[in-house]
């Protein structure tokens, strides 16, 4: 199934999650931000959230330092 994650299209397996997809992209998931369809995503809701085909994500992943 296709998806496009920040701006570019990508295949990705049925049947995934917003967790499982994290995994699949080998994102840790401990500093990310999520929207899905121009939505902000609350953590509370990946492991719920069926990824479907022509979802659109934006992940951003926090970088700290000083």
């Amino acid at each position: 199934m296709h998806i496009t994650i920040n701006g570019e299209r990508r295949e990705v397996p049925e049947g995934l999650t917003v967790v499982t997809l994290v995994e699949h992209l080998g994102l840790a998931g401990d500093r990310l931000a999520i929207e899905r369809n121009r939505d902000i995503l609350p953590r509370a809701r990946w492991q719920d959230t069926a990824v479907l085909s022509n979802d659109s994500f934006e992940i951003v992943h926090f970088v700290g330092g000083g």
